[in-house]
């Protein structure tokens, strides 16, 4: 029933707002029909079509509710003659040229949260709330930020889509270049949520991923000249091909180093890197065209030694300067170590904790930047790493807690303390100890979207 109400939600909640173009009203309907549902299917057993049954029921609770408030009663009428004349949703495969061929209604909304008269940081943060069904917190864990703030700006995001009357619509052809970046960092977002879950027991959600790589197809497919569409689908596919060997037998979280490599989807690779040279070339790359050109280096790469780390720092000195953001910082940070040894990236680390530095070719970095990577778990698993390969075993051990306190699933705690474990053990005859050799930042970490 859990992978049921998963996979649901958001095609669910998207049918509803079609249907009756109330954000608000489609979330409390979806819940009520999913609370029905917990009744129901235990006693009598799930239906053949639990996405109908769902959908069904949740257009009579959305009708009732209407029915029930008076300043809706005039909307009522024209509700019934829409549902009376309501065409079937079209199918995955139909359309590929304009905006009104948009073949999924999750899509129709991702670009509905994508309108301009939402502010940049509350579109991913409403999609990921509404249409991947992560709670409040979790995409506040996502998202670095309070809980109490992500919170604030959903219940504005909603209330603003109503003043503003924003419609519940795919835009016209010309309006869609204009509304492609938002829609992009919504699908990247979804996708980093599935390549890394913020909580829970599991390190990743393929569901969510697969998702968004469905979708990105999808816009691929109806805007196949705009290259940050190409790059975002070659980043998820060179991404996700690992998804396999980032979780041992017991769904312990794998590092990059230490992942098989012959377990990584080939296919997925060779899709990816076909995308890659398109991306990159007939202008100036994007933000995700970089990344995709670092996933590159990684899957092409037999090991973690053999890596072209000089490469991937340089790529990430041409991405801070596009996307100046503290997780992008961190994962350069991480590069440097790589190539120049742990004490250089630990100086860049410390650097970053204090608000700086800014980009590779000048400017300063940010205090409240530093607060929010201060916050962030990776940062402390990857300083950690760094300690100790400089033998500072207790400072090392310091920084692993640290990241342990802050980590939002169990695989993630579950590699922390074997690594805490490892660390406080007295050493071994031969003078070995195990440990990882990089983080596994989301987004963009040692396995993530773009990271080293």
């Amino acid at each position: 029933m859990e992978a049921v109400f998963r996979e649901e939600h958001g095609r669910l909640l998207a049918s509803l707002v079609r249907r009756f173009g109330d954000l608000d009203l489609a979330e409390e309907a979806a819940s009520e029909a999913i609370e029905a549902a917990l009744v129901h299917w235990p006693e009598r057993g799930v239906p053949e079509r639990p996405g109908a049954w769902l959908l069904t029921t949740a257009r009579r609770r959305a009708v009732d509710r209407l029915r029930r408030d008076r300043a809706y009663a005039a909307r009522l009428g024209v509700l019934r003659a829409e549902a009376e004349r309501a065409e079937p949703a079209p199918p995955a495969d139909a359309g590929t040229g304009t905006g009104a061929d948009l073949p999924d209604e999750r899509l129709r909304l991702f670009f509905t949260c994508a309108h301009p008269a939402l502010p940049d940081e509350v579109r991913g943060a409403l999609v990921l709330r509404c249409l991947a069904g992560l709670t409040t917190p979790e995409v506040a864990r996502a998202y670095l930020l309070p809980t109490a703030t992500v919170a604030q700006r959903i219940v504005r995001a909603k209330k603003k889509i109503g003043q503003a009357r924003v419609p519940f619509r795919v835009p016209d052809p010309d309006e869609l270049p204009e509304r492609l970046p938002g829609v992009l960092q919504v699908l990247y977002s979804l996708f980093t949520e599935g390549y890394a879950a913020s909580s829970g027991p599991d390190l990743q959600r393929p569901d969510l991923a697969a998702e968004a790589i469905r979708l990105t197809r999808i816009l691929r497919r109806l805007l196949p000249a705009q290259r940050e569409v190409t790059g975002l689908l070659a980043l998820m596919l060179l991404v996700h091909a690992r998804r396999e060997a980032r979780t041992g037998p017991g769904g312990e979280m794998v590092l990059l180093a230490e992942q098989d490599r012959g377990c990584w989807d080939r296919a997925m690779i060779d899709e990816g890197l076909a995308l890659v040279p398109a991306a990159l070339t007939g202008g100036p790359p994007g933000p995700y065209a970089v990344q995709a050109a670092v996933a590159a280096l990684h899957d092409e790469a037999p090991d973690l030694v053999s890596t072209d780390w000089p490469q991937i720092a340089a790529l990430y000195d041409v991405l801070l300067r596009l996307d100046p953001s503290p997780v992008v910082a961190l994962n350069r940070a991480v590069a440097v170590a790589m190539r120049d040894g742990p004490a250089a990236g630990l100086a860049l680390f410390d650097a970053l904790a204090d608000g700086g530095p800014g980009p590779p070719d000048g400017g300063s970095g940010d205090r409240a930047d530093g607060r929010r990577l201060r916050a962030y778990h990776p940062f402390h698993a990857a300083r950690g790493d760094l300690l100790e390969r400089l033998g500072r075993r207790e400072e090392a051990a310091r920084s692993y807690r640290r990241a342990l306190e802050l980590a939002g699933t169990t695989a993630e705690r579950t590699r922390l303390r074997r690594v805490l474990d490892a660390l406080e053990a007295p050493p071994r005859p031969d003078g070995a100890r195990a440990r990882g050799s990089a983080t596994d930042a989301r987004p963009g970490g040692a396995d993530g979207p773009g990271g080293p």
